[in-house]
């Protein structure tokens, strides 16, 4: 019978399992970005702007917010690549699905 693994044991087979995640400052930092973003979007919603340079900013600004929580917070830059494809997969789906959607109510006609 094997010896019982200890809680360092346990804590160093997980970090190597799963790349090591960021510490708490890092996450802060993270969060800091993540306001800095928001208070961008809700600067470039009041500015009188076209729309047609309002909703790219928009668009580009919340895919950086995107990225960076489900990069971080959710972990997938730390753990296997598997779940970021299935992640990305889903998306994808979804992404499709909506388009699909907007076309058969004709969004897009003019």
């Amino acid at each position: 019978m094997s010896a019982p693994e200890t809680d360092v044991d346990a804590s160093a087979a997980h970090t190597t399992a799963h790349g090591g995640h960021p510490s708490a400052k890092e996450y802060i930092r993270i969060g800091v970005i993540l306001a800095v973003l928001t208070a961008l979007e809700v600067t470039a919603s009041y500015l009188d702007v076209s729309k047609a340079v309002l909703i790219p900013t928009l668009l580009g600004l919340a895919f950086v917010k995107f990225v960076l929580v489900v990069m971080w917070f959710m972990h997938l830059k730390f753990d296997d690549r598997r779940y970021a494809r299935f992640f990305v997969m889903g998306l994808a789906g979804a992404a499709t699905l909506y388009l699909i959607v907007l076309i058969l109510f004709r969004v897009f006609q003019a």
